[in-house]
C-alpha cells in the first residue's frame, strides 16, 4: 500500500490524458472516495455529475475563458456541485471532496487537474462561469458549482514534487 505522504508527493496536475476511457468500475470507485470526505457537521453539502459524453465535455471546456480547454479531452469530467442550503461552509466541503477524488485518481494511476468554476467569468459577456456550467447541466437553482475535475490515463509520467521547492518559511510555530 502507498503511504499517504508518497500520494501526495507524486499526485501532479495532468491536462493530457490518452484517448482510453475510464472504466465504469474505476469511476464508482472514484465517486465512492469522494463520497467519504468529510463534511462540516456532516452535512454532505457535495453532489458530482459525472461527465463521459464528449460533446458534453467540449461545451463545458468552454465555461471560461482560459483553464479549462483540457476538460475537451478528459473521458471523465466530474462537475463538484453543492447545495447551498444544506451548508455555509459548503466550498470547503466540496474542495476536500475535489481533492479526494484528485488523490483516489493518483492512486489508481490516473491523471487528473482541477478547472476552477466558482467565482470566474465565463466566456459569455455577463455571465459567471457557474451560471454557464448550471444551465448546461441543468443544475437547480440552490446549487453552486465548485470544479471540474477532469481524470484520465496518463501521457506521461512525472516525477514527483521537488522538495527543494517546499517553501518551508511560510510554516510558523507557536505564533506568526
Amino acid at each position: 500500500m502507498t503511504s499517504f505522504f508518497d500520494l501526495a508527493s507524486t499526485r501532479r496536475s495532468y491536462r493530457k490524458f490518452t484517448e482510453e476511457p475510464v472504466d465504469d468500475a474505476t469511476i464508482d470507485k472514484l465517486l465512492t472516495t469522494a463520497l467519504m470526505a468529510p463534511a462540516g457537521k456532516r452535512a454532505n453539502p457535495w453532489e458530482f455529475i459525472v461527465v463521459t459524453d464528449a460533446d458534453m465535455r467540449q461545451k463545458l471546456a468552454a465555461c471560461k475563458p482560459a483553464g479549462s480547454a483540457f476538460v475537451a479531452t478528459a473521458p471523465v469530467s466530474v462537475v463538484v456541485i453543492a447545495d447551498t442550503e444544506k451548508s455555509d461552509v459548503w466550498t470547503e466541503d466540496c474542495s476536500i471532496a475535489a481533492i479526494y477524488l484528485q488523490l483516489a485518481a493518483e492512486d489508481l494511476n490516473l491523471g487528473s487537474c482541477w478547472a476552477q468554476v466558482r467565482l470566474r467569468q465565463s466566456c459569455e459577456e455577463g455571465k459567471m462561469a457557474s451560471q454557464y456550467v448550471k444551465e448546461l447541466l441543468q443544475i437547480p437553482d440552490k446549487y453552486e458549482v465548485e470544479c471540474i475535475i477532469s481524470i484520465g490515463h496518463k501521457t506521461e509520467q512525472r516525477g514527483a514534487f521537488d522538495m527543494t521547492r517546499l517553501q518551508t518559511e511560510k510554516i510558523h510555530r507557536g505564533q506568526f
